[in-house]
């Protein structure tokens, strides 16, 4: 049986809730997903799109735009594959979407992925708070520098061998982060 090639989903479901079933999928897949809901909240959107789905759409919507989507989000996964960054013995599989340290996989949520995808796509590069946090979490977030400590907090705990002395992503005071290997 060979797996789909992109997941619509409702997040009103008889047994779970959507968002749950969409972080499920994030453990394992890279599929695309894209989240249909009668709920337009923006709460219920960016808890959907925090849990790892690509799109989301309120109903009710015309097939049209869905197909649409769907092909936006298949063209997005067929763009050529994205390289092996390795520093060290940490290892950033882009096209996968997967990160190793000494061989072992780790378990990241999607914002502590997409750091250390954007950090693994810029290797040695200086990346200012701001940038790191509209990269991420789009526009909008641009100031929320402490919300951001947090989270490259957690992601060093999960890449470092000692996150109080990190070797992998050093900390420029007051600038930003950069992803280097220090001995």
């Amino acid at each position: 049986m060979r797996p789909p090639d992109a997941v619509i989903l409702d997040l009103l479901l008889p047994d779970a809730r959507g968002t749950d079933v969409c972080r499920e999928l994030r453990r394992w897949s890279t599929v695309p997903i894209i989240v249909l809901s009668a709920v337009g909240d923006e709460k219920e959107k960016v808890a959907a799109l925090d849990a790892g789905a690509d799109d989301y759409l309120t109903k009710p919507f015309g097939i049209d735009e869905l197909l649409a989507r769907l092909r936006a989000a298949l063209r997005r996964v067929a763009q050529p594959s994205e390289p092996i960054v390795e520093i060290g013995g940490l290892r950033v599989d882009l096209e996968k979407r997967a990160a190793f340290v000494d061989g072992l996989p780790v378990q990241l949520t999607p914002h502590e992925y997409g750091m250390l995808a954007l950090f693994a796509r810029n290797p040695g590069k200086l990346l200012t708070h701001r940038t790191i946090l509209q990269e991420v979490w789009g526009p909008g977030y641009g100031e929320e520098s402490h919300y951001l400590h947090v989270y490259v907090s957690q992601l060093r705990r999960k890449i470092e061998t000692d996150p109080t002395r990190p070797r992998y992503l050093i900390t420029e005071p007051g600038a930003g982060y950069r992803l280097v290997e220090q001995s």
